[in-house]
């Protein structure tokens, strides 16, 4: 990622994205879409890539880009993010309106891209959930769920993702990938976790069908607007890992997301499966193979590596975070979940 000239930014400049050369790059390639001098703030909840509302006091809008240092390879795609939002608009999914894609560092010192602000809200933590009611939240959950099928369903090559990944020997790359972005961000002994990625290696089952695959799917992943007395989900956001691969990966890692809350003291990622109405794992895969018709019988491959990649991005955050190059707060308990994570995958793969 290269180095923003030392002019590029001014004090109102929220951190990573320079307003005045945003503004010029939107007027070229998005005529109209804001107008006169813009502001921006960084959307708090991020751990990964930073997003930003930025408006001309008209219109809001919302920007991405990856975080301001260590970025791992593969990771942080804005051009494939932007890509794979663009080619789910007009079907099932909800997802917002794309409006520019930068792809290089030449406007903001990295790849970002624009799109629409879509009203809603991604609920994080159980405390969000609570005072709708054990009965609202379950019908989120179920939302969630739903939405999750409805993304699996979607035929890759009809919206024009054909060549977006490669499904053949998708497994496999994902062990390989993870112990690689695993060594990208090494900076402690971390007990276990060798030997949960060789036996993933030793244990790469075959794959189902190919789907469209989100990467990180969870409820604060996705944006939540009640109306006329039901909850819909109306964006799913955070596209960054999405691929074509082996759906189950997503649906283990919710059910790995369920977990989490107990590994950490404090709720830097997402505790909503505290939440009173909220569904167990178990009730959750269950609503999952009921209605997309896949076999969740034997999942152990998945939930361990669920688990090794949950660990992996957690210590590539806590590596940010040691570094100094981390925005907003809560970074500080990212790293302690890493060791329950790694016993949880290695438990995960003993049973079947």
């Amino acid at each position: 990622m290269a180095d923003l000239p030392d002019d590029s930014a001014t004090p109102q400049d929220p951190p990573g994205l320079p307003l005045g050369r945003l503004g010029d790059f939107l007027e070229r390639e998005a005529p109209g879409l804001l107008s006169g001098p813009i502001s921006g703030r960084v959307i708090a909840g991020g751990k990964s890539n930073l997003t930003y509302e930025v408006g001309d006091g008209r219109r809001t809008v919302i920007v991405r880009r990856p975080p301001l240092g260590h970025v791992l390879a593969t990771a942080h795609d804005m051009v494939r993010e932007h890509r794979v939002i663009t080619a789910l608009h007009d079907t099932a999914v909800p997802v917002p309106e794309t409006y520019a894609v930068c792809p290089g560092d030449e406007v903001i010192g990295a790849p970002f891209y624009v799109m629409e602000r879509v009203e809603g809200t991604p609920y994080r933590l159980a405390s969000e959930l609570e005072p709708l009611g054990p009965s609202r939240t379950r019908a989120i959950a179920d939302r969630m769920v739903d939405t999750l099928v409805a993304l699996h369903a979607v035929d890759p090559v009809a919206v024009g993702l054909g060549d977006f990944g490669r499904p053949e020997g998708f497994l496999e790359r994902q062990v390989r990938r993870w112990k690689q972005q695993l060594d990208a961000s090494r900076s402690r002994e971390l007990a276990g976790i060798d030997e949960l990625h060789a036996r993933l290696a030793a244990s790469v089952p075959e794959q189902g069908p190919p789907a469209v695959v989100h990467g990180d799917y969870r409820l604060d992943n996705l944006l939540v607007l009640e109306r006329d007395g039901r909850d819909e989900v109306t964006a799913v956001l955070d596209w960054e890992m999405a691929t074509i691969g082996d759906p189950l990966t997503d649906v283990a890692l919710l059910a790995a997301y369920q977990s989490l809350p107990r590994m950490m003291q404090t709720n830097a990622v997402s505790d909503v499966a505290l939440a009173p109405g909220f569904p167990t794992s178990a009730v959750l895969l269950e609503r999952y193979g009921a209605a997309s018709g896949r076999d969740l019988s034997s999942l152990s491959f998945h939930l361990g590596l669920a688990y090794f990649k949950l660990a992996v991005i957690l210590e590539g955050i806590h590596y940010r975070y040691t570094q100094g190059q981390t925005v907003g707060a809560g970074f500080e308990s990212i790293g302690q979940a890493t060791g329950p994570l790694v016993a949880a995958g290695l438990r995960a793969l003993e049973e079947d």
